[in-house]
């Protein structure tokens, strides 16, 4: 990285000359062998030969005659892609009009503050012109926004993941309803731990699951109101462990500990033992992702474990998102792709923009997902997509490597028409993941760290010593004053510089 780094630095005075150039109006537009408008694009090569096989020509094919554009692939293997992404940034006249680029760091930030992206929001509001991308999530967007311009698009992902999920038949037989507050949350893990909900006489059962990753930690924390990682409080960005929210959420989280509605191993327990505490029974209540606590519904039912609370049932779970109308947002994206100064003038860019917004359809997302009807798939009698080539490892070179261009928005795969069809578990997953957008709590300094000096090279051992510090209180290894000890140890190996240059990016972000 410090090499590529060091590259991109010496070609700033480059980039911006480009820059410079390509900022003009109208131009003449490019143009690919059809005649159609030319989109050049850099992808990531992961399993080799990408867009070969029997049929992979048609899925070309039918790509540039849905968008009306002609698009030219450079395929680059996954382990050097981003060293290629540094080298082609270093090297303006070399560039693809369009990269994927896997996630944002220090050499695609200084790629941006040297001009060599177009800045979207001049663009992809345009819903007329623009009807998919338009519908990007703006607190999403905000992530890839540097010095107020939109370096690029995300490829969505789940906003709203994050939740908790409980034995709906410990619930039943103990006549809990669902928890609203943290206060209907602590009863819950109390009468799952206390209550007997196995009914089998013995005191074997815990509220929560945990173990030593502990983001549900962070997710529990978002409950009291202090943030997620960072919040904005009168236009100063401040961490969360330096808000009164923060104390009252580790303070909570330390009594469900001393009164013992977790193991009291949790902080060494392996991830691998994680979901397994609910499928056998020795806790209640799963936070994490949605499909964490589906997937132990899954296996409760598939496994015929049957419901404490009626012996003819099959245990089950419920899943909710926010407590206390809060839970915490995902970044919103895995990875996003950008628009390089290659593409001289605006209307090449709305050329690219064009290409990406149509592969959002339903048509493209299906071409790219499931291949061609009557060739990967056909269509069961009630309009869903049955896969028939899933056992040939071939096939999906034909058409998987093109999603690579697709951006998911407003849609998800699962989503489009037609898709798969899931099971009522499935589904209630995905309302369940939905309908927590409206409560999702973002990171609103992601994009300022990334361009933070001082956290690109300490960032790593500044979030251990939060971390640790948390479960040492919580578990009683460190108290009040053993806790601002560790926090003060933050600020001074480099916190408070980060706390400094988060806040000057966000005074001019403004």
């Amino acid at each position: 990285m410090k090499k590529i780094v060091k590259v991109l630095a010496a070609s700033v005075s480059a980039l911006a000359m480009l820059g410079l150039a390509s900022c003009g109006g109208k131009g003449a537009q490019v143009t690919g062998k059809t005649g159609r408008p030319l989109v050049t694009f850099m992808l990531v090569d992961y399993e080799g030969s990408p867009l070969t096989g029997a049929h992979a020509e048609e899925v070309v094919n039918k790509m540039t005659e849905y968008t009306n554009t002609d698009v030219e692939f450079q395929w680059v293997a996954h382990d050097s892609y981003n060293e290629k992404v540094g080298l082609a940034l270093a090297n303006p006249d070399g560039m693809p009009m369009v990269m994927s680029v896997l996630k944002i760091n220090a050499g695609i930030v200084d790629a941006a503050e040297a001009g060599a992206f177009w800045d979207l929001n001049e663009f992809i509001w345009d819903s007329e012109k623009y009807p998919n991308l338009s519908k990007a999530n703006k607190n999403v967007c905000k992530s890839l926004t540097l010095d107020g311009k939109l370096i690029g698009i995300y490829k969505a992902r789940d906003i709203g993941r994050n939740g908790l999920g409980y034995r709906s038949d410990w619930a039943e037989k103990l006549g809990l309803s669902e928890p609203k507050t943290v206060e209907d949350l602590y009863n819950m893990l109390y009468q799952f731990t206390y209550g007997d909900p196995d009914g089998n006489g013995v005191k074997d059962t815990y509220g929560l699951a945990m173990c030593k990753y502990t983001g549900p930690l962070d997710i529990i924390q978002t409950y009291f109101g202090c943030g997620n990682g960072w919040v904005e409080k009168d236009g100063v960005m401040t961490p969360v462990h330096q808000t009164p929210e923060y104390m009252e959420a580790l303070d909570w989280m330390k009594k469900i500990y001393d009164d013992g509605l977790v193991a009291p191993d949790w902080a060494v327990r392996e991830t691998n033992t994680w979901q397994d505490q609910v499928k056998k029974g020795e806790a209640g209540v799963f936070i994490d992702v949605m499909d964490g606590s589906r997937r132990i519904w899954d296996y409760l039912v598939q496994n015929n474990i049957p419901s404490v609370a009626d012996k003819t049932k099959t245990a089950g779970m419920t899943l909710l998102g926010p407590v206390n109308g809060k839970t915490t947002a995902t970044a919103g994206y895995n990875g996003f792709i950008v628009i390089t100064k290659a593409a001289k003038t605006k209307e090449q860019v709305e050329a690219c923009l064009h290409y990406l917004d149509k592969m959002c359809d339903d048509e493209m997302l299906v071409l790219a997902g499931y291949g061609q009807k009557g060739v990967n798939y056909e269509l069961d009698n009630e309009g869903y997509i049955v896969q028939t080539t899933l056992k040939d490892p071939s096939a999906l070179k034909a058409y998987g490597p093109l999603n690579q261009t697709q951006c998911y928005i407003p849609k998800l795969l699962i989503n489009s028409k037609p898709a798969l069809k899931q099971t009522d578990r499935k589904m209630k997953e995905l309302e369940v993941i939905k309908n927590n957008e409206k409560y999702a709590v973002f990171n609103p300094a992601l994009a300022y760290l990334v361009n933070s000096p001082t956290y690109a090279t300490q960032g790593a051992i500044l979030d251990q010593i939060l971390s640790d510090a948390r479960t040492q209180y919580i578990c009683g290894r460190i108290d009040r004053n053993g806790l601002q000890s560790e926090f003060d140890k933050w600020a001074k190996q480099g916190g408070e510089s980060v706390i400094k240059e988060v806040n000057e990016q966000h005074q001019k972000n403004k």
